[in-house]
């Protein structure tokens, strides 16, 4: 069915003349009448009646004019939903426990009255969550880019440095430190259970070897909430997490963050985005996310990342 014929329909019905219409869409009189004319005979239905002054909707108009007016308002949804600035802008924070989640939560804070679609890509690579952007189904996603070539068409720029901190049980040796530095952890096992992700896989990786630290990665993964209560009941494991991760535990629990220093090692996060997405709340994004962005000189990132 012809929109702009429709559209043309609820007009006249509305100002019962074709001229009055025609001038409201601003065309001509004869382009308004060809086009109701053209729904008549698809429909194989009069729509109108001549009267005196204009016209008057016909039983089969006053039938059709309920729904061709949901008809027009359906395809504006339609519309707005790609629409740069209309739609909402879709954004991979990876999980949303970690630091791009709560970097995307503090700008929409700002702008309460945007539309954000965060969605949390946790088992797909960077690879992966990078062809989704390249297909235009994300707008952005946060990732390190460890080994991973950015494509043609898309853009990167890193904005988070998310700072390491000890997370142990209230038995630990280290539990009542203020602060630990890696030197102190190489005594001190990590346990990173449940990583699949080539990117954090090898982060980890470059973090033990500069510092001479031992990081376990192997073994299945039964939900942060066990690998919580394990750690809660432990004099011995410990495990690093972001100073922009959030977690809840019983209070029962005691655990501990302790920062990391002297360097504090930090997680690398680039955005990464279609260099020709027009988006404004993307353009809006970024900008905040740069601006919000505060290297420090006492931190340490694998080369690769500098």
């Amino acid at each position: 069915m012809d929109l702009d014929a429709v559209r043309t329909f609820v007009a006249v019905a509305g100002s019962g003349q074709f001229q009055a219409a025609a001038d409201d869409l601003e065309i001509t009189q004869q382009a308004a009448s060809k086009r109701v004319a053209a729904l008549e005979r698809e429909l194989g239905v009069r729509l109108f009646a001549r009267i005196a002054r204009g016209v008057r909707l016909t039983v089969d108009g006053q039938a059709l004019l309920p729904h061709a007016r949901e008809l027009l308002r359906a395809a504006e949804r339609v519309t707005a939903a790609v629409t740069p600035g209309r739609r909402a802008l879709r954004v991979d924070v990876v999980s949303r426990r970690i630091a791009p989640s709560h970097a995307l939560r503090a700008f929409y804070q700002q702008r309460p009255g945007i539309e954000l679609d965060v969605v949390a890509l946790t088992n797909a690579d960077a690879r992966a969550a990078l062809a989704e952007v390249s297909a235009g189904t994300l707008d952005a996603t946060f990732r390190s880019l460890r080994t991973t070539t950015v494509p043609t068409g898309l853009s990167a720029a890193r904005v988070i440095d998310d700072r390491h901190e000890l997370l142990v049980g209230p038995r630990h040796p280290l539990a009542d430190n203020e602060t630990v530095t890696p030197a102190e952890l190489t005594d001190h096992p990590i346990w990173m259970p449940g990583m699949s992700d080539p990117e954090p896989l090898g982060y980890y990786d470059d973090l033990a070897a500069a510092f001479g630290l031992t990081i376990d990665t192997v073994g299945p993964m039964f939900g942060i909430e066990a690998l919580l209560a394990e750690i809660a009941d432990s004099p011995r494991l410990a495990m690093l997490v972001g100073e922009g991760s959030r977690y809840l535990w019983p209070e029962s629990y005691d655990l501990r963050r302790v920062p990391v220093t002297d360097p504090t090692p930090v997680y690398p996060l680039s955005v990464v985005w279609r260099t020709d997405n027009p988006h404004p709340v993307l353009a809006d994004l970024l900008d905040h996310l740069r601006t919000g962005y505060r290297p420090s000189g006492d931190t340490w990132a694998p080369d690769w990342a500098r």
